[in-house]
């Protein structure tokens, strides 16, 4: 008799020979997800603490917007030429190499693309460098002489992390290939950390500083404004000390420069790539906008859209970055032996992935929309950063959050795209939702000032991800039976009542814990966080969400081993 498991998989006593792999890539991609959230975490919780550190150190000023504004120019170009061709076209055509040709051919391709990369990245580091003022002019045009002045010296300091950037990316997608997760996984909280160290070791101590409001000169602590050099400085040291990080993974490999560029892979990434520089055009247009639209809304608004959006990754990186990075080198290798294999394995390995970030995300989402006063005071409102700061932020933060479910879903879907080596789609659908994203923030502008480009941004996400949805399902012909509306129903109805006990629980844990300060806030949403979590728990067990008890499922068998 044929028994079937919680997650429609059929059990290994009697399973066919492919459904039992399938299994064993489930289990795979749940592994690497686990690595991948470990590192995340880490990452993402020194990514807070960078901010911080921005925020007790120099507040919202001026100096911050100029720093934004140092740093999106190298990161925009990474994501470019390098970064963004990551997933859809480098670990796809290494995964590919290494799958059919071995580790040998997999070094021979990653020194071609190490040295082509290092003279082309190295040469946009010159052009920078050179013309950083210009540069400048054009992405915050909205900012005064001063500011423009004080990004440009700092984009002098941040220009050469792209380089550094740009050799870690190409390492760290070679450990994918080989689905070694560890050390890339946890690259981030390096590069993070050594920000955080660089400020905290390089920034100035507090001085009596001048500030003038309304005509009127205030004599208050602080630093002066080109003491944010720390932070640029801290950004090229960890960009260094990230490449560096991934070297212990890659001992026998066998890495040297070349200046022949030959290789019959490299047509293939630029045939993948052409269509995802298109999309990261559209992405860096997208930026774009968006900044020079925040810097027309007044003094500090980069900076407040910035620290929500720091918010934001963090629950998209713990969920829906970790699981598509886990599942892609799988899905890459399951699209070139669906001639084979047919495309179940692959329909299952995405089905997966899907639902556990449906169910992992909607929570996530719940629980920050619920607590993003406190969590936003909690971390930020020290030092320079002020309570109308952090009402500001806060609503930034929820309006963002509208969002992170269709972006947590869409990013799996482009992973999917991808792993077929299709990137030509997901970028013609980046056109369709940057067209959304412009009309939605100029017709909302002028009423709802910097809140506007977060609804915009919601509503980008809503149409990249239900266009995506639509054709890859039409093109696959359907998903088979991953049960995706269900999980999304008792995940959904999970969260759900998890908010509204968090919402009427929250007046009365502040009026228990009683008292301000660090302390109290970090209580309030340690308390307000730990009920939200039981509260899921219990939901998702009465309504028994599978995709929970498959984890927890898992992760008892690996602990008892």
């Amino acid at each position: 008799m044929t028994q079937t498991d919680s997650l429609g998989i059929e059990s290994e006593a009697v399973l066919a020979p492919e459904l039992i792999n399938q299994e064993k890539t489930n289990e795979g991609v749940a592994k690497a997800t686990g690595v991948l959230v470990l590192g995340n975490i880490a990452s993402r919780a020194l990514g807070m603490a960078r901010e911080v550190a921005v925020t007790g150190l120099f507040g919202a000023s001026r100096a911050t917007d100029a720093f934004y504004v140092a740093t999106l120019v190298p990161r925009t170009i990474y994501d470019l030429l390098i970064g963004g061709q990551l997933n859809g076209a480098i670990i796809p055509v290494l995964s590919e190499v290494v799958t059919k040709e071995g580790q040998k051919a997999l070094w021979q391709l990653v020194s071609v693309l190490l040295s082509l990369v290092t003279v082309i990245l190295a040469a946009l580091t010159l052009i920078l460098v050179t013309f950083a003022p210009q540069v400048v002019g054009l992405v915050g045009s909205g900012y005064d002489a001063p500011t423009q002045l004080l990004a440009a010296e700092l984009l002098r300091l941040t220009a050469p992390a792209l380089i550094f950037m740009g050799l870690f990316a190409l390492l760290s997608g070679a450990l994918y290939a080989l689905r070694a997760f560890t050390l890339p996984a946890m690259a981030g909280a390096v590069f993070n950390g050594c920000i955080v160290l660089g400020m905290i070791l390089l920034a100035p101590p507090l001085q009596v500083v001048a500030s003038m409001n309304n005509g009127v000169v205030t004599l208050m602590p602080g630093r002066p404004a080109d003491a944010i050099r720390a932070a640029a400085l801290g950004w090229l040291i960890g960009s260094v000390a990230q490449m560096v990080s991934q070297l212990p993974g890659l001992r026998g490999a066998r890495l040297r420069f070349t200046l022949n560029w030959y290789h019959p892979a490299i047509r293939q990434i630029a045939r993948l790539y052409a269509p995802v520089m298109f999309s990261l055009i559209i992405d860096a247009l997208v930026r774009f906008f968006s900044y020079n639209f925040a810097s027309q809304t007044g003094e500090k608004s980069l900076s407040y859209m910035n620290w929500a959006t720091t918010l934001i990754q963090f629950p998209q990186g713990l969920v829906a970055t970790a699981i598509s990075i886990a599942i892609l080198p799988t899905l890459a290798r399951q699209s070139v032996l669906i001639s084979r294999d047919g495309d179940r394995p692959f329909k299952d390995t995405l089905g997966l992935g899907l639902r556990l970030a449906i169910t992992l995300i909607l929570p996530a989402a719940v629980g920050l929309f619920v607590l993003a006063t406190p969590i936003v005071r909690l971390l930020f409102e020290h030092g320079a950063f002020l309570p109308e700061d952090t009402i500001i932020t806060a609503h930034a933060l929820r309006l963002y959050l509208i969002g992170l479910p269709f972006a947590a879903i869409d990013l799996l879907l482009v992973y999917a795209f991808y792993a077929q080596q299709d990137t030509l789609t997901p970028a013609l659908i980046g056109l369709v939702s940057l067209v959304i994203y412009m009309v939605v923030a100029l017709v909302l502008l002028p009423t709802y000032g910097l809140y506007a480009l977060m609804l915009a941004d919601s509503a980008k996400h809503l149409a990249h991800s239900s266009i995506s949805a639509f054709i890859l399902s039409r093109r696959m012909r359907g998903l088979g039976s991953q049960r995706l509306p269900l999980t999304v129903a008792k995940a959904g109805f999970a969260a759900l009542i998890m908010g509204v006990v968090g919402i009427l629980v929250e007046p009365t844990l502040e009026r228990i814990i009683g008292t301000t300060g660090l302390l109290r806030e970090a209580v309030l949403v340690g308390v307000s966080g730990a009920l939200s979590v039981a509260i899921f728990l219990v939901m998702a067990a009465v309504l028994r969400l599978e995709e929970l008890r498959w984890l927890g499922r898992l992760l008892r068998q690996r602990l008892s081993r």
